[in-house]
């Protein structure tokens, strides 16, 4: 199989997305987006500010209309918020106009990644992150595993490696 026009990563917070995301982009001459980014560009704010404000429905009402928006354009590759596949319409638009990868990763290695990480996490109340990691984890790890066409585990592993896994896999 040759490269999709479009390839759409799915996964929990801290797996990764936007990293790799990047790389494999760049290795396949594709353009890269991150519905976040893109959300926060557009409206100013980051977004916990937005979960703040308008709460996780109205959140992901915006993430679901730039998902849309994003959807149309051809030859991207795009890293999604790790709610994303929560609305059954994000899902049927993702994988009616792409394929679809689900980056894996264990609670352990996510934490390790989360507290790291400078960006806000808007459902992760870090005093109990690894708990209720745990948590979003049960709850969507089977809709990851249901959407995705491709799984690659992230765990201990390298961006550059698990892109080139991605590469290989696509063929």
């Amino acid at each position: 199989m040759h490269a999709p026009r479009n390839i759409y990563l799915v996964g929990p917070m801290g797996v990764g997305k936007t990293t790799i995301g990047r790389q494999l982009a760049r290795r396949l001459g594709k353009t890269f987006a991150d519905s976040d980014l893109e959300i926060e560009r557009r409206t100013g704010v980051e977004i916990s500010t937005i979960f703040d404000i308008e709460g996780e429905d109205g959140f992901r009402e915006r993430e679901s209309k730039m998902l849309r928006e994003l959807a149309r354009r051809r030859d991207l590759v795009l890293a999604t918020g790790g709610g994303a596949v929560l609305r059954r319409a994000n899902r049927e638009l993702l994988a009616a106009n792409g394929y679809i990868v689900y980056l894996q990763g264990s609670a352990e290695s996510l934490s390790a990644r989360i507290v790291k990480s400078p960006r806000r996490r808007p459902l992760l109340d870090m005093d109990e992150h690894e708990s209720k990691l745990l948590e979003i984890l049960r709850q969507r790890a089977p809709i990851y595993e249901r959407v995705a066409a491709m799984t690659v585990n992230t765990d201990q592993r390298p961006a550059a490696k698990v892109v080139g896994e991605i590469v290989d896999r696509l063929g």
